[in-house]
């Protein structure tokens, strides 16, 4: 099945840096319709206000971390079957685990390149 390029695709991060090099590699990939919020907190207000095809989020955030954005993003109805895709430096087993139980859809390790976002991507969104 070929993902939908035309969906709205909401990439959460801190790092102004960050979501630009993320939301180049999606344009590149052909996404177009790409919003961004700087935390959790503002993710869920975008999250209530457009429905999102997918959602990249950072894990280390504050107020509202990556993993509890995720687990409010499951809790709510109209959003639990969001995919949404961890992109963080955090490799480590347990937060790996602590994030599949949170329903996540997959995770990309920072640093990463074009073919391995394309390839995490395809597995939750369709042929890119």
């Amino acid at each position: 099945m070929a993902a939908d390029k035309s969906m709205n695709v909401l990439v959460v991060d801190d790092y102004k840096s960050m979501v630009r090099i993320v939301r180049g590699m999606l344009n590149q990939l052909g996404f177009v319709n790409v919003d961004d919020a700087p935390d959790g907190a503002a993710a869920m207000a975008l999250l209530t206000e457009k429905t999102y095809g997918l959602v990249l989020s950072d894990w280390n955030m504050q107020p509202v971390t990556g993993l509890e954005l995720l687990k409010q993003v499951r809790a709510e109805e109209r959003t639990k079957k969001t995919p949404f895709v961890m992109v963080t430096a955090e490799a480590k087993v347990e937060n790996v685990i602590a994030a599949r139980q949170a329903g996540v859809n997959n995770y990309v390790i920072k640093p990463f390149t074009l073919a391995v976002l394309k390839q995490k991507l395809t597995s939750v969104v369709g042929e890119i």
